[in-house]
């Protein structure tokens, strides 16, 4: 346990020096090769709790020793081990361990280490209590992402917060060219793995599985897509023969979608050559074909042909507020000012691709975002500045405004749908 303990730690730090998650764990998996694959998962359950819960594990830590630890690595030592012992029923072996690896990073750390641990655990209720006393600490979130929740969805935010700490769904699409949906799910029974239908083609699992798991994933039977992200292909319903710009692709899960639905003739534009690989990554295993084009959307010199798109996709970038549980990360990376970036970005990607768009088409603008900033307001500050531009109603589980909110079964987005008159 010590080997898991230490590599979460490290995990930990490195986001907290400003790496995404996924870039810290897909780099420590290259150091650590030799890891099996429940290690890895132990890896990375832990530096996700440990990052869900961060602000309550600090708390915890300031509350138990009189002076501030000056040593990053050793201070996520100590809130993975909290983390542990917060949340799991193994306590002795998890003070143990933890105390072993702080001897092997710095022997003089064990005798502090084993005396907030198992002060913790003499004192959790009073403990767990006192960081019960503010949002911050009960939720783990920074204030200010708590200030917008409250003032943008008042009556939710609460519940908002929670949610964003739950473990998520794993939900899938199942490929409308190979399967239907429910003689699938029959082949999932047979492989002993449940599920249940929860859309068009979408099935949710009882419990995770690896990927490798699912029958007929590496020939393109099924992708791993949330519920939410599921209504963006069918909201735009391209034709067939339409010309159709997936405007920021990756990692090519919508463009997917489309063409799974429709004939149409698909450019998926992304600004970032690694991740324009996942999308063609995505699109070979689908046995899927588009135009992949690595460009900066909003610059359209710089890509477009001058031909009109029927139909655009616009997964704006944003503060990924919605997919937080899938993203523990993002609550500590992102700061309040990178708000004022995201917006200029949303508008003006919005006002370029909005040239492109043939009369009588259709734009489809999508965050996974909460926050009104990034939403409803990128949206009215378009449609007060373009004249040629309406907004349609959209029918489905969405609030008046577009928001789709987290719920046990889908991540947060927003929906808004333009056309050109």
């Amino acid at each position: 346990m010590r080997k898991i303990q230490r590599l979460a730690a490290r995990t930990v730090n490195a986001v907290l020096k400003g790496k995404s998650l996924t870039t810290a764990l897909t780099q420590l998996w290259a150091r650590e090769a030799g890891l099996s694959v429940s290690e890895r998962g132990a890896v990375q359950d832990l530096s996700y709790g440990a990052l869900r819960h961060l602000s309550e594990m600090r708390h915890y830590v300031e509350q138990m020793v009189s002076r501030p630890i000056s040593d990053p690595a050793f201070n996520a030592l100590l809130w993975v081990a909290l983390y542990q012992l917060r949340y799991s029923d193994n306590p002795h072996a998890v003070v143990h361990e933890a105390v072993a690896a702080a001897k092997e990073y710095k022997p003089w750390l064990k005798d502090i280490t084993n005396a907030v641990l198992r002060r913790f655990l003499r004192e959790r209720e009073a403990l767990r209590e006192s960081a019960a006393g503010t949002l911050v600490t009960r939720y783990s979130y920074p204030q200010w992402w708590i200030d917008r929740l409250q003032t943008d969805h008042p009556a939710q935010a609460e519940r908002l917060l929670a949610l964003g700490n739950d473990h998520p769904p794993m939900t899938l699409r199942v490929n409308a060219r190979q399967f239907e949906r429910d003689s699938y799910l029959e082949s999932l029974s047979q492989h002993g793995i449940t599920a249940s239908v929860t859309g068009e083609v979408a099935l949710t699992l009882d419990h995770p599985v690896p990927v490798e798991a699912l029958p007929g994933f590496s020939q393109g039977a099924v992708s791993v897509q949330d519920l939410g992200a599921q209504w963006a292909a069918p909201l735009l319903d391209a034709q067939p023969g339409h010309r159709v710009l997936d405007a920021c692709a990756a990692p090519g899960g919508k463009s997917a979608h489309m063409l799974e639905r429709s004939a149409i003739e698909l450019t998926a534009l992304d600004i970032h050559p690694g991740r324009l690989d996942k999308v063609r990554a995505t699109l070979a295993r689908l046995r899927l074909r588009a135009q992949l084009r690595c460009a900066d959307a909003a610059q359209l010199d710089t890509w477009w042909d001058g031909r009109p798109y029927d139909r655009i996709l616009l997964d704006a970038p944003c503060s990924a507020s919605g997919v937080v549980r899938r993203h523990p990360d993002s609550k500590w990376l992102r700061r309040e000012g990178d708000m004022v970036r995201f917006v200029r970005t949303q508008r003006d990607l919005l006002r370029a691709l909005w040239q492109a768009l043939v009369p009588g088409g259709k734009l489809l603008y999508v965050t996974c975002s909460l926050f009104h900033a990034e939403n409803d307001a990128v949206v009215e500050d378009f449609l007060r500045t373009t004249a040629s531009a309406e907004r349609l109603t959209i029918y489905g589980p969405l609030d008046t405004d577009g928001q789709l909110f987290p719920t046990v079964q889908n991540d947060g987005f927003f929906y808004a749908m333009l056309r050109k008159q």
